[in-house]
């Protein structure tokens, strides 16, 4: 489709690229881990196990709900037949979902992939130097968050580009069908890692008397299983149905102010492009803050590049906001998205961090018994609830203040 607004048009051309290249960076840094040694002995023979168990669980979960995916995909078609809707919408909203499953699918089997290969080049790396294994560590990760955005963007961007103002209701499809795989993923890998890992415990540490983790129990294996298929490829799958729910509702809410702007549809995604190139900056940047900085300490070293990232997305933020939509509200908007994000970075590393002060006084529990330990996590847990919710409250509140006097459509806009 040829839209008649020049700069949209290079606009969203620049989006499409910019999804791209987060694509090819994700394949540069594969290339990149994939070079580093593996090593050889015990720990080789543990990973290749967890790698083997990992995939198996996956190829079976696909297997499991392929037919309810052929199934949606029909209803999804017919939901725009009966109610006399053309032919290239009912096509199209068939075909985003499923567009929808491949990618969300895709981000989780790779972003599983490629943390199980770094796990054992990152043993290898550790012992000849700390910048080496955060560096893999890190850039491993950062594969996800690329799949995340470029997949989530490209698919997004290019059914605007197709169907225009039709666009939602194609988009609904899409939006489905990332969010159907991530619950089968996140659901279905989060209660096989648990039920893992408690039987790993039950067996290994009350039964035998073995520590946990031991490579001696052949359970720990099934554990670490499901600590990839659970918590990476199933965080992956939940990670991108947000990533891309966010996107296609705020191009619906675009699309839907009057009277109608294409501005406001392409501002969202300049701005998740603007996402993928402060990450890139701030991937690179990780392995090199001096060590005066960081200290040895890879807290510190992500949570430095962290703020690099967010501190360039604002600063981009303010410059599309005030020189394309001329409306400084949505870069308010935007900007207290950022520090929200910032605030979790923060709350997270506070009650998480071995160094910080929860986490001594939770150890210093355990010594009085297990009922002081339950009781101490159970309140630390309700405490990082509680401070999450209150900040989200009020990035809400601000949010909605900015557009005060506005119509309700382009308040749920910002």
């Amino acid at each position: 489709m040829v839209l008649p607004w020049s700069f949209e048009t290079a606009a969203l051309w620049s989006v499409v690229a910019t999804a791209i290249g987060a694509l090819i960076y994700a394949a540069l840094l594969a290339r990149q881990i994939l070079r580093w040694e593996v090593g050889a002995g015990r720990a080789y023979s543990v990973w290749e196990g967890i790698r083997k168990g990992a995939n198996a669980y996956l190829k079976r979960q696909f297997k499991s709900i392929i037919l309810v995916i052929a199934i949606l995909a029909f209803a999804l078609y017919f939901s725009s037949v009966v109610v006399g809707g053309p032919p290239a919408i009912s096509i199209g909203r068939a075909c985003a979902f499923l567009m929808g499953v491949a990618f969300s699918g895709l981000v989780g089997y790779l972003g599983m992939n490629m943390a199980v290969r770094g796990n054992i080049r990152v043993v290898e790396a550790s012992r000849k130097s700390f910048q080496d294994a955060l560096k893999i560590s890190y850039r491993t990760g950062t594969i996800t968050g690329m799949l995340t955005d470029g997949l989530g963007l490209l698919g997004g961007t290019i059914i605007f580009m197709i169907y225009f103002k039709d666009a939602p209701e194609v988009l609904l499809g899409f939006g489905f069908g990332g969010t159907l795989i991530a619950l089968f993923m996140r659901v279905g890998g989060g209660i096989y890692t648990k039920a893992a890992d408690v039987g790993a415990d039950l067996v290994g540490k009350v039964e035998r008397g073995i520590p946990e983790d031991d490579p001696r129990n052949a359970a720990v294996v099934a554990d670490l299983v499901g600590d990839n298929v659970g918590d990476c490829a199933g965080m992956a799958s939940d990670i991108f149905e947000s990533y891309e729910v966010t996107i296609v509702s705020a191009m619906i809410l675009g699309l839907a102010l009057q009277p109608f702007d294409i501005k406001w549809v392409i501002f969202p995604l300049l701005v998740r492009a603007i996402g993928v190139v402060s990450t890139i900056i701030g991937t690179y940047s990780v392995s090199l803050w001096p060590q005066r900085l960081v200290k040895g300490d890879a807290f510190k070293a992500m949570d430095l590049s962290y703020d690099l990232s967010s501190a360039i997305s604002i600063a981009s933020f303010f410059v599309l906001a005030h020189y394309y939509v001329n409306d400084l509200r949505v870069f308010a908007a935007t900007a207290v998205g950022v520090f929200l994000a910032i605030g979790f970075n923060k709350i997270t590393d506070h009650f998480t961090n071995p160094s910080k002060k929860p986490v001594d006084e939770l150890a210093r529990a355990t010594r009085t018994g297990p009922a002081t330990e339950i009781l101490g996590g159970l309140s630390l847990g309700f405490e990082v609830t509680v401070l999450n919710l209150l900040i989200i409250c009020m990035t809400i509140i601000a949010s909605t203040l900015f557009f005060t006097g506005s119509s309700a459509v382009f308040t749920m806009y910002g």
